[in-house]
């Protein structure tokens, strides 16, 4: 693994560049507030004031610039002044870009973020997408020293204050999170199928104090889960559903994180291609997410009853296989015709979707998977596809994707005309639809949706990650910094507060139109 510590604090302290390197950025018009003494502590003497001043001056982002103080070992880098409404105001993206193109490697760096205080939490996301952990070059595994990036922000505009000890806390979590979703979703199944995979569940729960639920296997069928056991059984390694579950004191509300752990995924006997199966590795980052915001939040104090729901199955090519033309019968107790055995991801979340329902009596369950390649053509690779059985909450993840820098839009939302694509003369649905091109990522929601009921009173969320879940060869951590801005409300922590979707204000506004709690209370 990357043996790179990242360390946020309130003050990094001072430093010759020589000895640390040093990377100061944000948007210009906020560096340009940033006063010497704030900074020079990390760049005397090798940089002056002037020097400072002058590389301000030359400083022209279109999208984004940097200018070097001194060599390679001090540099300030500018994002967008300004970004569209479907962008994050952090400028998430492109932060993370400055900073593995602009911090050269070092035993000891540092990284001073300029912003105001509503960009911190997704500024601390994005400085965190840009150190992933796991590797396997032997340069890596024979290097035994500790090396540290150090973060430090300063705050610009409105409460231009140090940040305080519990928010560094948070920030760091968080941090831990994203690294740890990017790390899973980067490992190949030869070291994280779903026996390793039910490992990092145990690790998480172990340091939260909580025993996991887990079947596994032939327990699946017995049980009656058919999409995950269907998916699974070819496998050398079972398939499983396993649940951490935190239900503390007080708690008013039941929510379920259901994320889709597809280890790899061949196709099955629908086998993909020699170019679209690499990759496949990266068909779990629904669940990897949910493991990510689960340990996060639950550090930071939830308030309400949280149930992370792991569906995890390899999707393999054996004497088992399910083949075309099988039946499946799952456990919302439908049965699925399956016409392709590429659309997995749907018939595992659909087992959990069904078991949140039914045992875990969720009041509001959101799915999270890497579901469709045509989620990437509907959003495109920077922001998720949502679709959801509330208006109030597709508003909401919208903008906890602009908080968090996670971004999300939405898709439609229209089951009396899309989920006719799934109709079978033999079983209650198809697995796949009947036109590939009649809004493909929304059908596969609604397959989910289905297996709980359109008519559910509760709150169903879908979040399809497919695309953002990676960068070029590399994990994102995609779905952690949105997850825990989207149940801001139900953490005990201020900084989740401030970055979830609706403000004190907007609460206040939503208390006078007497809407249902359990649809606005976290949002």
């Amino acid at each position: 693994m990357a043996n790179i510590s990242l360390e946020f604090r309130a003050n990094a302290g001072d430093s010759e560049p020589q000895s640390r390197l040093v990377l100061i950025l944000g948007q210009l018009p906020n560096l340009q507030r940033v006063t010497w003494a704030q900074v020079k502590g990390k760049l005397q003497p090798a940089v002056s004031e002037e020097t400072w001043q002058s590389a301000l001056s030359t400083l022209n982002p279109n999208p984004t610039d940097n200018c070097s103080l001194y060599l390679n070992y001090a540099t300030v880098a500018a994002l967008p002044s300004r970004v569209s409404r479907h962008n994050s105001p952090s400028a998430a993206q492109f932060l993370t870009r400055l900073v593995r193109t602009c911090l050269p490697g070092g035993a000891s760096r540092c990284i001073v973020m300029v912003c105001e205080r509503s960009e911190v939490f997704a500024s601390a996301c994005a400085i965190a997408r840009a150190f992933p952990l796991f590797t396997r070059r032997s340069s890596a595994t024979r290097r035994t020293d500790k090396r540290v990036v150090t973060v430090e922000f300063i705050i610009v505009g409105q409460d231009s204050g140090p940040l305080d000890a519990p928010t560094l806390e948070c920030l760091s979590n968080a941090a831990d999170g994203v690294r740890l979703a990017a790390r899973i979703v980067d490992t190949p199944c030869n070291e994280m199928n779903t026996d390793h995979f039910l490992e990092e569940i145990k690790a998480v729960g172990n340091e939260l104090g909580i025993v996991p639920t887990v079947i596994r296997g032939e327990e699946l069928k017995k049980k009656g889960f058919g999409g995950i056991y269907g998916v699974g059984k070819a496998a050398e390694h079972p398939p499983a559903l396993a649940v951490l579950s935190h239900t503390p004191e007080g708690a008013t509300q039941t929510i379920a994180w259901v994320g889709k752990g597809i280890v790899y995924d061949t196709g099955g006997l629908s086998i993909k291609g020699k170019t679209s199966m690499p990759g496949m590795k990266r068909d779990c980052g629904g669940a990897a997410a949910v493991l990510g915001a689960f340990k996060a939040a639950i550090k930071q104090g939830f308030k309400d009853n949280l149930h992370a729901v792991f569906c995890l199955a390899e999707n393999a090519v054996g004497p088992n296989a399910t083949r075309p033309d099988d039946i499946h019968l799952l456990y919302s107790g439908k049965t699925v015709e399956i016409n392709n055995t590429d659309a997995e991801g749907r018939l595992v979340l659909s087992d959990g979707v069904a078991y949140s329902s039914k045992d875990l009596c969720a009041d509001i369950i959101l799915d999270i998977a890497t579901l469709t390649g045509a989620q990437g053509i509907s959003t495109g690779k920077y922001h998720a596809a949502v679709m959801t059985n509330s208006e109030e909450w597709e508003a909401a993840c919208v903008k906890a994707g602009r908080n968090s820098g996670d971004l999300a839009h939405p898709l439609v939302y229209c089951p009396e005309l899309h989920f006719s694509e799934f109709t079978s003369a033999v079983a209650d649905m198809k697995n796949s639809v009947a036109d590939r091109e009649n809004a493909q990522s929304s059908c596969a929601g609604l397959f989910i949706a289905s297996h709980i009921g359109f008519d559910w009173p509760g709150v169903w969320v879908h979040v399809d990650i497919a695309s953002p879940v990676h960068t070029g060869e590399r994990a994102t951590g995609f779905g952690v910094a949105f997850l825990l801005a989207l149940f801001g409300r139900a953490s005990e922590d201020p900084m989740l507060n401030l970055v979830s979707p609706l403000g004190p204000e907007a609460d206040s506004q939503c208390e006078a139109m007497e809407r249902d709690s359990k649809r606005r209370r976290l949002v």
